[in-house]
C-alpha cells in the first residue's frame, strides 16, 4: 500500500489550466452608444466563457477619449494592479481592440497577458473552424491582426551596441518574422482566392440550373442553426454559445408547393466585429450576395434584440447588402409565450408598417427549437420566390 501511495505521487494532471480573466471596458465620446459599456462588457465576458476561461471581475471607465498609451487612465491601471491581490487574475481582456502601443504598455504595467476583443473573437474561430476553408480564413485573420504586434516581441535580444555594423539579435528576427508573416499571409490570400473561385463556379452552375437561393443570416446565438436543422432536417451543430456554426452549410429543400430551393447557413454578426475578419471571410461572405433573399433571425426575447438587429442591418450595409430582400424572422417565441396558440393569436394582430418600422409581410413570428409558426415561414418563402 504504502508503494502504491509512493507510485501515485509521480503522476500529474495534463488537464489545462483554466485561465482566470478581468474584463476592462472604456464608455467614451468616440465608443458606440448604441451599446451601454455594461450590455458590451455581458457580451464580452459571454465570449470570454465561451473561449474556456472565467470571468473573475469586470472594471469599467468613462473617459472622453481612451488613452493612446495605455487605453484607461493610470488611475484605473492602479486599480486594476491592487485589484489582482483580492482577486487574482492571469489574463486582462479589453472590450476594444488596442493598438500594438497599448498592448505592450498594459502588459509591462499589469504583468499580466492582456488582449483585446479581436485576438479573442480570432481564438474562438480558430476553435471552431472545421473545414479546410475555415481554417485558411481564420488564419489569414490571425497573421494579420500579428503582423503590426510583432515589434516587442523580440525585446529580450536587445541591440548590441550603436553604430555603423552593429545590429542586434532582436532586430534582425524582427524583420524574418515579419518577411515569414508576409509570405504566409501571402500564400493564404492565394488559396482563398483559389476557394473563392471554386465557390464561384458552384453558384454559377446554380444559376444556370434556375434554383433560389435563401441564405440565414442574424447575430450570433440567434438561433439560425436550430432554424436550419428544424427546415433541413440536418443535423448542423447547435450549441447555446457564441458562433457555434463557422463554415456555411448548403441544403436543398422542397417545398410544400414542390417547388425547390438551396438554403445556406452562414456565420453569425457580433458587435464591434473587426474590419479584418469581415474581409478574411469574404469568400464565404460572398454567399449572401448571390442568395435571392435573406432570412434575417432575431433573439426576440434578447434584451438588446434592438441593438442586435442593428447590427446585422449595420453588417449588410457594409457588404453593400442592404437591399437585399429579406424576412425578418422573430425567433425564440418559446421562451415569451406558453403555447404555439398563443404564438398563432399573436400572428393575427394587424401590424402596420409605421409601428415596427417593417412591411408586415415581411415578418415572422416562430419558435425554431420547438416548431411553432415554421409552417407559415415557409408559406412567405414560397411567395417570394413565387416573384
Amino acid at each position: 500500500m504504502a508503494q502504491e501511495g509512493q507510485i501515485r505521487q509521480k503522476f500529474f494532471t495534463t488537464k489545462a489550466k483554466i485561465e482566470q480573466a478581468f474584463l476592462v471596458g472604456v464608455q467614451s465620446k468616440t465608443s458606440n452608444h448604441d451599446w451601454p459599456v455594461t450590455d458590451s462588457l455581458q457580451e464580452l465576458s459571454y465570449l470570454t466563457k465561451t473561449a474556456g476561461a472565467d470571468v473573475v471581475g469586470i472594471l469599467t471607465q468613462k473617459l472622453d477619449v481612451p488613452s493612446p498609451t495605455y487605453y484607461i487612465g493610470k488611475g484605473k491601471i492602479g486599480e486594476l494592479i491592487d485589484l489582482k491581490e483580492q482577486t487574482p487574475y492571469d489574463t486582462v481582456v479589453f472590450d476594444d481592440e488596442l493598438s500594438p502601443r497599448q498592448q505592450r504598455n498594459l502588459e509591462e504595467a499589469l504583468g499580466v497577458k492582456v488582449i483585446d476583443r479581436t485576438a479573442l473573437i480570432l481564438h474562438i474561430f480558430a476553435r471552431k473552424a472545421r473545414t479546410h476553408e475555415g481554417k485558411l480564413q481564420v488564419e489569414l485573420a490571425q497573421h494579420q491582426y500579428l503582423l503590426p504586434r510583432l515589434v516587442g516581441q523580440w525585446r529580450h535580444l536587445e541591440r548590441l551596441g550603436a553604430g555603423i555594423g552593429t545590429r542586434g539579435p532582436g532586430e534582425a528576427q524582427l524583420e524574418t518574422d515579419r518577411r515569414l508573416i508576409h509570405k504566409r499571409i501571402s500564400l493564404l490570400q492565394r488559396k482563398i482566392e483559389s476557394v473563392r473561385k471554386h465557390r464561384a463556379l458552384y453558384r454559377r452552375r446554380r444559376k444556370e440550373r434556375g434554383t433560389p437561393i435563401v441564405a440565414l443570416v442574424g447575430y450570433t446565438n440567434a438561433g439560425k442553426s436550430t432554424l436550419f436543422n428544424a427546415l433541413s432536417k440536418s443535423g448542423v451543430d447547435v450549441e447555446d454559445k457564441l458562433f457555434s456554426t463557422l463554415d456555411p452549410v448548403t441544403r436543398r429543400l422542397t417545398l410544400p408547393t414542390g417547388q425547390q430551393f438551396l438554403i445556406t447557413d452562414t456565420v453569425g454578426f457580433i458587435h464591434k466585429l473587426p474590419p479584418s475578419i469581415i474581409a478574411a471571410f469574404r469568400a464565404t461572405l460572398e454567399e449572401l450576395d448571390e442568395a435571392d433573399f435573406l432570412l434575417h433571425l432575431v433573439d426576440i426575447t434578447h434584451r438588446n434584440a434592438a441593438n442586435q438587429c442593428l447590427t446585422v442591418e449595420k453588417i449588410l450595409s457594409e457588404l453593400n447588402l442592404e437591399n437585399k430582400p429579406k424576412i425578418t424572422v422573430f425567433n425564440k417565441l418559446d421562451l415569451a409565450l406558453n403555447s404555439e396558440a398563443e404564438l398563432k393569436a399573436l400572428a393575427t394582430i394587424p401590424y402596420s408598417e409605421e409601428e415596427i418600422a417593417l412591411p408586415s409581410e415581411g415578418i415572422a413570428l416562430i419558435s425554431a427549437a420547438k416548431g411553432w409558426g415554421v409552417d407559415k415561414l415557409l408559406d412567405k418563402i414560397a411567395r417570394y420566390l413565387g416573384r
